[in-house]
């Protein structure tokens, strides 16, 4: 069965962006960008051509994300970041009542995540990759079965938390894999106790 894996770039105090959303503050310089391969599928399709990284669709088969995530890169022009993957966008205000079919892929919707996540882990493929942001990941709580987490030696002070303000109730998780580089950037992964 698919798993649904949160895998997320934060800052030492647990933001995955500043106060005004910005992520620009992650350092895209040093050893730990020599990872990115092991983890290619979570790339977004143009980065990912030009650095001439291959992503074979083998880890992730789909990506979830929030409007704000999202919408990140539509100044720039981006309807479509991750045209590789089956893309979910979740919006309770933009949508036309129905899943609307996007750009290359894409799908935004009002549906309840969660139905949405039980659904893709009953058919086949790669697992399911929770991109972010904070309020959808603390929805999907109880969905997630892997945690990895890329830790930079930043603090931020304030911003998006990894999960936003919940009633979610404690889960465990143990670590199953770690990697520290020299840049101080720790990648640590766990799995879900059950």
């Amino acid at each position: 069965m698919r798993e649904l894996v949160y895998y997320v770039a934060v800052s030492l105090d647990g933001y995955i962006a500043g106060p005004e959303g910005q992520f620009d503050a992650f350092s895209l310089e040093g050893d730990h960008m020599a990872d990115l391969e092991r983890l290619a599928d979570a790339l977004p399709t143009d980065a990912a051509a030009h650095l001439g990284i291959t992503q074979p669709g083998t880890r992730f088969g789909a990506v979830l994300m929030g409007w704000n995530t999202y919408a990140a890169g539509l100044p720039d022009g981006i309807t479509s970041p991750y045209r590789h993957l089956e893309q979910f966008v979740f919006s309770r205000s933009r949508h036309s009542g129905t899943d609307d079919d996007g750009p290359e892929n894409l799908v935004v919707t009002d549906r309840d995540p969660v139905d949405v996540v039980r659904e893709l882990k009953r058919e086949p493929g790669a697992d399911i990759w929770l991109c972010g942001g904070g309020n959808l990941a603390a929805q999907l709580v109880d969905e997630i079965d892997r945690l990895i987490v890329k830790r930079h030696p930043k603090l931020f002070g304030s911003g998006i938390p990894a999960f936003a303000s919940s009633a979610y109730r404690p889960s465990s998780f143990e670590m199953v894999d770690n990697r520290t580089f020299e840049t101080g950037v720790a990648v640590t992964e766990y799995a879900r106790r059950r």
